[in-house]
């Protein structure tokens, strides 16, 4: 399972999404740091067919940790190249046209 938030402003429909397991932690690497802040990440906890038609309609994602980017990736919605890690975890974000 995953969490998923849809955030709105104005035409933009941002899908914040992490694995259930990542919401609340910190990781940091290469002097970067990303913390899966409950505010923004923790919504409504979906099974992956919910998970891919919020996927569908959004303008901008940004994903934390494997389950959700391997989603993405196979939907083609995120290329592997553009996925880093950071402090071990993987994150990928994507505008979609």
């Amino acid at each position: 399972m995953m969490f998923v938030r849809m955030h709105t402003h104005g035409d933009e429909r941002i899908v914040a999404a992490c694995d259930e397991e990542l919401i609340g932690m910190t990781f940091r690497g290469d002097g970067t740091r990303i913390t899966v802040h409950e505010e923004f990440y923790r919504g409504e906890s979906l099974d992956e067919e919910a998970f891919v038609e919020r996927l569908r309609i959004a303008t901008i994602i940004n994903l934390v940790g494997d389950g959700v980017i391997g989603i993405a990736i196979r939907e083609g919605l995120v290329s592997p190249e553009s996925v880093m890690e950071i402090g071990g975890v993987r994150h990928a974000q994507a505008v979609l046209l």
